[in-house]
């Protein structure tokens, strides 16, 4: 006796009973076999999503309104910490109002460096490097030691305005897009060719700046060595108005072309059979990066690691290869940590000069940790 399609459909809904919505037993399966919603009758639609399931999604808003309530933490204490008048009186608000410019500095620098790393990592498919590797810290050393041996101590006073800070950018994403230009076309077209030439540059700038500063007075590589820690009291005011446009449409362009990252993270040959032009995209992507890593240089000093702490962080908590995802939460963790230790530092310390020394500490030590332990994220 033969068995009826119908008879087949009810024995394998029988075998793989669905509980529906009231916990009952009942066979959710339409007339083609596919599992079917107990009310309508209608096929469910399967769908694949950035995070994994229910639970991780719940877990990443977690994690992100938790960053979201220390940021706002964190900028409340560095407004109102230590302010000798109350919140009612308006002196209080003054004062306020002068300690804004050190948090719009550090949330500027947080966001620069969260979206350049992340980006940069990206496209160079290596999760344990850092677009510190092209030389912007040491072009930035670079110029302000050669201003100092050329021109004195008070090239240094003078290079502070929006003038030397314009001229300064310029320099920076110039030397980037000549670069990345030149290696990324006809022959040398090749990122780890790119990589080793940057590395060369930056180890060739280091060596001649050493070689200037060890011809400097005491007196003077003294001045000179205060403006080469990264230090939050190295920013000036009047670099605001051109810093804040720059961050704001690269991080914007970046997050936008989030989608197109997605895709360049799987590779040039996937990324050219899926319809995109990776040079072009990869060129665009470097050119945003050499914006932001030269804001972030040009205002406050070197800060090797806190990228990479910021980027390994974010990929760790959450657990999401799309960048609508990571980005956010890697600007936010740039806030907390920068802020979180800008406030301990300079509050509990007193030592807000030595900021960037904690951070590159603990960065360089999770980034051995990171090499040690498995070689790679």
């Amino acid at each position: 006796m033969h068995s009826t399609g119908a008879e087949v459909v009810d024995r394998t809904a029988g075998s793989a009973p669905a509980t529906g919505p009231a916990g009952t037993g009942a066979s959710r399966t339409n007339s083609a076999g596919k599992p079917a919603n107990a009310r309508t009758g209608e096929s469910p639609r399967r769908r694949s999503g950035s995070l994994a399931n229910p639970r991780a999604k719940r877990r990443y808003w977690a994690i992100m309104i938790g960053l979201a309530v220390a940021s706002a933490a964190i900028a409340l204490g560095l407004l109102a910490w230590d302010n000798p008048m109350p919140i009612t009186d308006e002196g209080f608000w003054l004062i306020a109002q002068l300690r804004m410019r050190n948090l719009v500095v550090i949330a500027i620098v947080a966001l620069c460096q969260a979206f350049a790393t992340v980006s940069f990592q990206t496209v160079t498919n290596n999760r344990i490097i850092t677009p510190s590797i092209m030389g912007f810290e040491s072009l930035y050393v670079a110029i302000q030691t050669g201003a100092m041996y050329f021109f004195g101590v008070t090239a240094i006073v003078d290079l502070k305005g929006i003038g030397p800070f314009a001229l300064q950018l310029v320099l920076m994403v110039g030397l980037s897009l000549a670069l990345y230009g030149w290696l990324l076309s006809g022959k040398y077209s090749n990122v780890s060719i790119m990589l080793l030439v940057g590395i060369v540059i930056g180890g060739g700038l280091g060596s001649i700046a050493t070689f200037m500063q060890r011809t400097l007075t005491p007196s003077e590589f003294d001045v000179l060595a205060a403006r080469l820690f990264g230090s939050i009291s190295n920013s000036d005011s009047s670099y605001l108005p051109i810093s804040i446009p720059l961050c704001l449409i690269a991080c914007l362009a970046l997050y936008l072309s989030s989608s197109r990252l997605n895709v360049l993270a799987l590779g040039r040959d996937t990324t050219s059979n899926l319809g995109l032009n990776h040079r072009f995209e990869m060129m665009k992507v470097l050119f945003f990066v050499s914006i932001l890593m030269a804001v972030s240089v040009s205002m406050i000093g070197p800060m090797v690691f806190l990228g990479f702490l910021v980027a390994m962080l974010a990929y760790q908590f959450s657990d999401t290869y799309d960048h609508r995802y990571v980005l956010p939460m890697a600007a936010l963790l740039g806030f907390v940590v920068l802020g979180g230790a800008y406030f301990v530092m300079k509050n509990l310390f007193y030592a807000e000069g030595v900021v960037s020394i904690i951070i590159e500490i603990v960065g360089g030590g999770a980034f051995l940790f990171v090499i040690m332990r498995k070689g790679r994220l």
